[in-house]
This record gives C-alpha cells, structure tokens and sequence, in this order.
C-alpha cells in the first residue's frame, strides 16, 4: 500500500473558459503510484471508422472529451486541467489511434457540468465512465463499457456495521452531489424516517477525493458509490478504511456506466463500434486488467443499456 502523496495528483487546476477542478482540501487523498503492467500495444487506424467521424472533428482532427477528474482509477486528472491517467485515459489514447484522431480531456466542476455541456455541444463527449441511467438518457446517449456496483468505504472494522444500505439509519453518508447514489441514499433516508428511525444526515460533495476525506477524517460514518473508485481509495489509505456492502443490490438495479454523447449524435455508434473493436482485439482487458477493475468489465459495448 503506498502512502499519502504530499502533493495530490489532482490538484487545484488553472480554468479554462469555467472548467472546475479538485479542491484544495483534496489534495493529500490520492497517491502518485500509478498501475504497473506493459501499456496496450498502439492501434492501427481504422479508416472505415475515421470516415464515418462527424466532419468537426475530421477538419480539426481531433475531439474533446470532458470528465470531473476524480473517479480513479478511471479518470485521475492532472492539475494542468487538460492532463488525464487511469483506465479511462488509456481507453482514450487507443480509441483516438483507431479513429485516427486526437482525443483532448478537460476538466469541468463536477458531474451536472460535464452533462449539460455534452448536451450543449460545448464538448464532443466524456469517455467516462459516467453511469447511465433512463432520466440521463433524455438528453445524452451512453455507449457503456463498464458494469458496475455501488458500496460503501468505512473506517478500518466497519465500526457502524454497515451491511447494506438499509443500516444507514441515523448515519452520516458522503456521496457525489448529483450522482445517482445521492438519489439513492436522499430516498433511503426518508423511507428510514417512515420507519421511525432517524434520518440519514447526507453530505453531498462534488468530487471523490474530498467525499472520502469525509470518512477518514470522521465527518462522515461512510461514503457511498462505485466499488471500483472505492476499491481504490481504500488501497491508498494505509490500512484506514476498508469496503462495506459488497454483494449487496443497495438500491440499485444492473448498473452500466459509459461514454457520453450528445442525444442521437452521430458520434454515438462510431464510439460504439470503436470500443467493440478494442474488446475484439483484447486491448479493452488488457487496460482493465492492468487498472485493476477486471471484475467490471462487458463482453459487448452497448448504447443505453439502463432500463430503469
């Protein structure tokens, strides 16, 4: 396990035309040690793909891809606002080789941001993984690459005895602001007060890091959201916190996560067809199994799959 960096590798970013980045009190929750493992071998241009690219991107060869920067170990971002590590990064380098294109990354202030911008047109798409669900289906399209799960990191022990989301009662629960777990945790809370028990206090925050800060420095009993971010978190925290809820529904139904494009954009089947290529040629598992998250990877890529 590797000790807390000094410096976090997700800093406070320069904006860039109101993009976000972590902040400061973040800093110090992830470590600099990155995955080992040989990088997947470089992909040769697919010219049928590359041909079939919105004509934007074709004359400035290359399309802008907007993530959050803090869900490692899929998008770590750097503080530059613009620099991106992880298995979405990686992802991201094979997918533009096959495309023939460059795929720049920036940064935005949370998950709402990114959405809405996607939605706008102000950014081509975010190769994700963001979670797909039928309500984020009314104005972006999903092309999922990842299965995923929902659990909770706790201090070392479990001292809440956390099992599943149904013994949060009266608990104070971190999540992402605007993320699916927080509708979750919201909506759990109030059947606990139906219940005669007392409420969930809900701290919302607008980034990972400082969502499980909130656990490790005691101000929040648990943090709820994906396992494979978690999984990670916990890996760097020295022994500190460990995982709760595993195996457990915890109020969702299958969860797939994604890229996201804009609704019925004509980039939609092209990433598509660009990530089943990268399945079929086995660079998808390789970069999987390289960042950790085997357990989260699909056989086929596939457009909306959330059903509810």
């Amino acid at each position: 396990m590797s000790r807390f960096a000094t410096a976090a590798l997700l800093g406070a970013a320069l904006l860039l035309a109101g993009c976000g980045a972590n902040p400061e009190e973040a800093e110090g929750v992830l470590a600099t040690q990155q995955p080992g493992g040989q990088p997947a071998a470089a992909q040769v241009k697919d010219q049928a793909l590359y041909d079939r690219l919105p004509d934007k991107a074709k004359q400035a060869g290359r399309l802008v891809s907007v993530n959050n920067g803090s869900f490692p170990p899929y998008e770590i971002a750097g503080a530059d606002g613009r620099s991106l590590t992880g298995a979405a990064a990686d992802m991201s380098e094979a997918l533009g080789q096959l495309l023939g294109v460059k795929i720049e990354h920036v940064t935005v202030d949370g998950l709402p941001s990114s959405l809405t911008g996607i939605a706008s047109g102000r950014y081509d798409f975010a190769i994700g993984p963001v979670g797909d669900f039928t309500d984020r289906q009314k104005n972006n399209d999903f092309v999922d690459w990842v299965k995923e799960f929902v659990v909770f990191a706790v201090p070392k022990g479990n001292p809440d005895k956390i099992g599943s989301v149904a013994d949060t009662c009266g608990l104070k629960i971190s999540v992402m602001a605007g993320g699916s777990a927080e509708a979750v945790i919201k909506s759990r809370s109030a059947a606990c007060a139906k219940e005669g028990k007392p409420k969930i206090t809900v701290q919302s925050y607008k980034d990972q890091p400082t969502s499980v800060l909130a656990v490790s420095s005691g101000r929040a009993d648990a943090f709820f959201s994906s396992q494979a971010p978690l999984t990670y978190f916990v890996a760097q925290a020295g022994g500190k916190l460990e995982l709760a809820g595993k195996g457990q529904a915890n109020g969702f139904d299958d969860l797939y996560q994604g890229a996201v494009v804009g609704k019925d954009s004509p980039l939609r089947d092209v990433l598509r067809d660009g990530i089943q290529k990268l399945m079929d040629n086995g660079t998808y598992a390789k970069i999987m199994d390289k960042w950790g998250t085997s357990d989260n990877k699909l056989d086929q890529a596939g457009v909306n799959m959330a059903k509810s």
